[in-house]
């Protein structure tokens, strides 16, 4: 059938209202390239490169050898999941959560922002989305029939929501609010008393508080979670994941924090879309949540030579940043010479064959910077750099 023939049975009206996922799409255009001969260097998105602790593989291999771990699971995890989760938060976290009651283990962080969307949002709701902040927050919404209302962030305001412009709003419909701190992807790590606010807004204004926490630990000395501010448990959900802190990302573990009753409300989704994670990858994630400090230490050693790459990066490219910023990656002003960070991306993906990511896809207020990821090793940093610098020399 041709691409261009009308498909026979129309797809739901609510796939018009989205798009493919931006990654999704300049990943095809950077394998057309590679295809035609060109070497392109990806330093756009932040999947980790680096294994997991070797007994972490370890413990996946010896599950995976007893044929009574191939079945079906429990929908809330093992009790040993759940009560490894609740140890992590506090250990780390200094809170306190019930294990059998608190807790939800997730087929990664990303399918609980659908669940949770599809729990509380009926259509016609208003679901508050960071600008800028993770698209998948807003798609969730439009998929679930809600509303998407954006609130700014802003680099004059540190990166944090505006409460005096939010409260001077009408928030009768609004029932989700999305917030993710360490920011993704300005990298801001928000202080004690910012995720207090946050959940005494929720709580004035009766709106769920959904904090998205997955880049906690990574080049960020001080993990905080929002649910060990005051009143949390009434108005608040974090979601977690074993993706980025201890580099597994495509092992699918993420997990959810909150009331007793609002998991469950998530579970009434999550019930339905799915048949429980393998045990051997739980028993896998048992192990990588006992890592010690030593662990963390070693990882974000690497990333911090990383880091120090990215940063010349930025500043060949002209671009100026945050020296405080904490996460995955590197996000950084571009010059003023440019129309929006489309252009500069464009410009050094065609000329020097790197992508970086343009800003304007995480919103409207990330037009005018661009985002690096850490996930490379320094050799292809290295090779990055030289790559723009030679262009530029020639240029100049």
């Amino acid at each position: 059938m041709s691409e261009k023939e009308p498909l026979k049975i129309a797809p739901a009206l609510r796939t018009t209202r989205i798009q493919e996922y931006y990654f999704s799409q300049k990943l095809k255009q950077i394998a057309g390239m590679r295809s035609a001969g060109a070497d392109i260097i990806n330093l756009g998105i932040g999947s980790p490169d680096l294994p997991p602790h070797p007994e972490v593989v370890e413990s996946l291999y010896q599950n995976a050898l007893n044929p009574a771990n191939h079945g079906y699971q429990s929908y809330i995890g093992t009790p040993a999941l759940r009560e490894a989760f609740a140890g992590w938060y506090k250990r780390y976290f200094k809170v306190e959560l019930n294990p059998a009651a608190e807790i939800l283990p997730l087929i990664g962080s990303k399918e609980g922002i659908m669940h949770i969307t599809m729990a509380f949002a009926d259509e016609g709701d208003e679901v508050l989305i960071p600008d800028p902040g993770y698209p998948a927050y807003s798609s969730a919404a439009v998929l679930a029939g809600a509303k998407v209302v954006s609130y700014p962030l802003k680099e004059e305001n540190g990166w944090f929501p505006d409460f005096d412009e939010l409260e001077a709003r009408d928030l009768s419909k609004v029932k989700i609010m999305w917030v993710n701190y360490p920011h993704m992807p300005t990298g801001t790590p928000a202080p004690a008393e910012i995720l207090q606010k946050i959940v005494d807004f929720g709580r004035r204004n009766r709106i769920l508080i959904c904090n998205d926490n997955p880049y906690s630990f990574i080049l960020n000395p001080n993990p905080l979670s929002i649910m060990a501010a005051e009143g949390a448990g009434e108005i608040a959900l974090e979601l977690n994941s074993l993706s980025k802190s201890q580099n597994m990302a495509g092992w699918r573990i993420g997990m959810l924090a909150g009331d007793a009753g609002y998991i469950n409300a998530v579970l009434k989704v999550k019930s339905n879309m799915d048949s429980g994670m393998f045990q051997p990858l739980q028993a896998a994630a048992v192990r990588a949540l006992q890592a010690g400090n030593d662990w963390y230490d070693s990882v974000n050693q690497i990333y911090g030579e990383r880091r120090k790459l990215a940063a010349k990066i930025m500043h060949v490219m002209g671009c100026s940043f945050d020296e405080t910023q904490t996460g995955l990656f590197l996000w950084g002003r571009i010059p003023e010479q440019f129309e929006g960070a489309a252009e500069l991306s464009d410009k050094i993906l065609n000329e020097n064959h790197v992508f970086v990511t343009p800003g304007f896809i995480f919103g409207a207020n990330g037009n005018r910077y661009v985002r690096l990821s850490l996930c490379s090793p320094v050799e292809m940093l290295e090779a990055a750099l030289q790559r723009i610098l030679q262009n530029k020399n020639t240029n100049n």
